[in-house]
Order: C-alpha cells, then structure tokens, then sequence
C-alpha cells in the first residue's frame, strides 16, 4: 500500500472525529470568543490607559524640573510625551465606543490635558526667555504668568486628569472581572461537553501516529542527516532508498538537488575568480597607464618650460582633468561592484559622533554651517556603510552648493517602530522634478563633467547601501529652494550574514 492511503486512511477517520468535536464546540465557541475579545480589549485598553497616564506624568515632572532648575535636558521627557500623547489619545478613542460614559471621561481628560499644556507651553517660553535676559535666573523670578504657578492652576489641572483616569481604570476593571465572570463559564461548559470526545480523538489519533512514525522514521531521519550535510557544505552526499513509494521520490530528488547545488557551487566559485582577476585588472591594469599619461604631460611642463604655448598647456592640464576623472569612476566602479561581498562585524555606532568625525574630515569652505537635531540615536549596525551614505550626502550638499559661504546643512531623525528616518536638507539650488529619479542612476550628473568634476557613481553607491539593509532613499526638492534626502536605516542589522565593503576613498562623487 502507498503511503498515501494509509495516510488518507488514518486521517479519514481522526476527520470524522474531529468534525463531532467541531460540531458541538462550535456552538459555545461564540461565546467564549466574544468575551474572551472583550477581556482583551479591556486589558488592552487600561495598559494604554496607564501609558498615557505616566507620560504625563512624566511631562508633568521634566516641566516642573526645567522651571526649577533650568536645564533644557530635563525636558527631554517632556517633548518625547508631547509628541506621543495626541497619537495615544486618539489611539484610545478608537478603543472605546461613541457616547459611552469612558469615552466621554477620555474626551474630558483630552480637554484638560490640552489646557495644561497650553499652561506649561506660556511657562517654558517664559523661563527660557528669562534666562536669555538673566543666565543667572533661579525658580520663577522675572517669569510674568508666575501666578499661575502659586495658585495652583497646574496642580488643579493635573489632579482633575488624576482623578478621571483613576474614574476610568476603576470602571474598566469592573467592566472586566464581569467579562471574565462569563467567559469562565463558557469554558467550563464547553470544556464538559467535548472532552471525552477529545480525548478519543486524541487517544486514535496517537495511536495511528505512531504506526506511521515507525514507518516513516529511518528514511526521514536519513533524509535530515541528508539535508544537514547539505548545509554544513557537503554538496557530494548522496542516500540510496530503495522502496518503491513517494519518499523514494523525494530521496531521488534530494540528491539530484544536491548534484545541482555541486555543479552550481563549483561554476560560482570560478566565476567569483574571474571577477576577483578582473577587479584587479582594473584596479592594477588599467590606473597604470592614467598615471603614466599623468606623469607624461607634466614632463613635458617641466622640459619644455617657457617655450610651451599657452594652448599646449590648457591641453595638457584638460588631460590630466581627464586621466583624474578616469581615476576616480574606475574607483567609484569598485566600490558600487564590491559592496555585499566581504563580510563585516555590526558595532554600536553613536549618530551623534559619527557626523562630526565626518564634518571634520569634509574640510567645509567658511561659512558653511551643518546643524545636528536634538536626538540621533545610538545603532547597532555596519559602521562604514552609514557613514559612507552620510559623507557622501554631505559632501553632494558642499560640492552642488551655489554660495558655500552662506550653506547650511541640516540633519534631521524620525524614530519608527523598525526603522530610523534620516534626512541631510540643504539650502543649496535644489533640483528638479524630472531629475529626483535619474539622480540615483549610475554615471548620471545633472552639471556637465567639464564644469564640475562628477563620476555619477556616489548617489547609486549609496542607494545601494541603504537599500541592501532593507531601506530606501528619495529626494525631496524644488529647483531653487534646496533639496532634502530622506533615507531609513533599520534600528536592528538585517538578517543577511554579507555585509557591503565600500571605500572610503574619493568620498565626494558626484550627484
């Protein structure tokens, strides 16, 4: 018999047992669904109840400790809730149905919150504005609504919010232990009628399993060991089978996949050669040559001296513009071609850190400003592809920049459940419509070579690296006003083992 009847067999009749469970069960199921959701929905509910509850505590005490003491870092707790909240409370509204006395509770709580804020927002400004008068300023001297603080119109505002969010935990609660009250009942009544169906089921069930597992363990199990050898890199193993059934089947085509793997291995390998020879050809081969070519004219320069025409000069000066434009699109050619192909270690990298070491090296004209936001995280991620994709975006911005004397640079960081949104704005003289897309396309350049020293190679670099870690890039720009490149970078490393090596040489090709 195949082991296809025998399962289909064994199976029609555990799926005729099985439909009586589901019969009787399916009934009272309903119910236990409906107010198991409705506990679920309640916990769900009271923990983002008590969420939004600590964050405005929390704003409460950055804010009370900022008027205090004056220290802008104290306030870090207050921006972060700010920006949370109104997404929290409009996320619970959802939760709660329209017109219910919770809602309405919740709705009240918005109202007052707002109220607060409002209140603190009117005290901060204040408090900064009168340390910029008076660094020296303590507590609330020289504040001009400092009576809003001795009559308590914060205090009366935080404990109203105190008091409806007790209200509305308290109320949920009850909601829930009635809703835990039913659905205790609903399983004690399913759970009488159907277990001794159940346990038959079960009982067949095994039995028949165990008839198969004996049938099917030794093959399987030669197949996995198989399958292992496969992984550890053994693409040579081959596991003779005999029988005439379905797992013959799949034996004969684990070992043809394996002879495949082999075959495709073998033909990898000596293409990854011809491609290792052809780099260093490149690399070797043909910079050679540039440099001697380089070399050549000045020796002409030097030998001919004075008697050199002006026009043999711009000629040979246009020529080693050329051989040095060579140099560096056979470098950018390098770098796009190697990136995925030498493993590197992820490591904690500061944001922070890593771009003032890179405005540092950049060598930026006077004047030209470039501004780091408030918060950059710290990432546990590959090192030299972000600050690759940032120097590279930095330097675009100086390279392409009309007035370099009155550039500025901005750095901006969005947090998101998985990823970080980065963006580099320039006040540069921005780019067009047409071109936002060409722009990331290898040896495109949006100024003619001669004019400004382009290989067209960095942005496609760099488009590479943060799509190969599971991001994307895109600009946002209007001819005229500036240009804004916004790319995501993941907040773990992707689960890829191979890793981008990318040169850090020439970092400014072109846009």
């Amino acid at each position: 018999m195949k082991l296809s009847t025998k399962l289909f067999a064994g199976f029609l009749v555990i799926s005729a047992l099985f439909a009586a469970v589901v019969v009787i069960n399916y009934q009272l199921s309903r119910a236990v669904l409906r107010n198991s959701q409705r506990v679920e929905r309640s916990q769900r509910i009271t923990g983002e109840a008590t969420t939004l509850l600590r964050n405005i505590i929390d704003m409460e005490t950055g804010f009370r400790g900022y008027l205090l003491i004056g220290n802008e870092t104290v306030l870090a707790p207050y921006y972060e809730g700010e920006r949370n909240l109104l997404g929290r409370f409009a996320e619970l509204r959802n939760e709660l149905m329209l017109g219910t006395p919770q809602y309405e509770r919740l709705v009240r709580a918005q109202y007052l919150f707002q109220q607060w804020a409002a209140y603190s927002h009117l005290l901060i400004g204040e408090k900064r504005e009168a340390l910029r008068r008076n660094p020296t300023q303590t507590g609330l001297d020289g504040l001009e609504h400092r009576n809003l603080t001795t009559d308590l119109t914060g205090k009366v505002l935080m404990d109203q919010i105190r008091v409806l969010f007790g209200v509305f935990d308290k109320e949920e609660s009850e909601t829930r232990l009635k809703q835990r009250m039913k659905l205790q009942d609903s399983i004690r009544e399913t759970r009488i009628l159907s277990v001794s169906i159940t346990l038959t089921t079960i009982f067949l069930g095994l039995l028949y399993a165990s008839y198969l597992v004996r049938q099917f363990s030794k093959r399987i199990s030669g197949m996995v060991v198989q399958a292992q050898r496969i992984a550890g890199g053994d693409y040579s193993t081959q596991m003779p089978d005999t029988a005439d059934d379905e797992l013959t089947e799949l034996t004969a085509s684990l070992n043809t996949m394996t002879d495949t793997i082999n075959t495709n291995i073998r033909q990898l390998e000596r293409r990854n050669q011809e491609l290792d020879q052809f780099a260093y050809v490149v690399s070797h081969d043909l910079k050679a040559p540039l440099r001697g070519i380089e070399t050549a004219s000045r020796w002409i320069e030097e030998d001919l001296g004075q008697s050199l025409p002006d026009h043999i000069k711009e000629f040979l000066v246009l020529m080693r513009t050329r051989v040095r434009r060579m140099e560096n699109l056979i470098t950018g050619i390098l770098d796009l071609a190697r990136i995925g192909r030498t493993p590197q270690a992820d490591e904690a990298v500061f944001v922070r850190q890593l771009l003032r070491e890179i405005v540092d090296s950049l060598e930026l004209p006077a004047g030209f400003e470039v501004e780091l936001p408030f918060y950059l995280p710290t990432i546990q991620t590959n090192r030299v592809q972000l600050q690759q994709v940032f120097t590279n975006l930095i330097s675009n911005a100086v390279k392409y920049h009309h007035r370099p004397e009155t550039a500025l640079v901005r750095i901006g960081c969005v947090e998101g459940p998985k990823f970080y949104t980065f963006s580099v704005a320039d006040n540069g003289p921005g780019i067009a419509a047409e071109y936002h897309e060409r722009i990331f396309i290898i040896f495109q350049t949006l100024t003619e070579r001669d004019t400004l020293e382009s290989t067209g190679v960095g942005l496609a670099i760099v488009k590479k690296i943060v799509e190969r870690q599971g991001g994307s890039i895109l600009v946002e720009s209007t001819e005229g006003q500036g240009a804004t490149f916004v790319f995501t970078w993941p907040k773990e490393p992707p689960r890829r083992r191979t890793e981008p090596t990318i040169s850090t040489t020439n970092p400014t090709l072109g846009r």
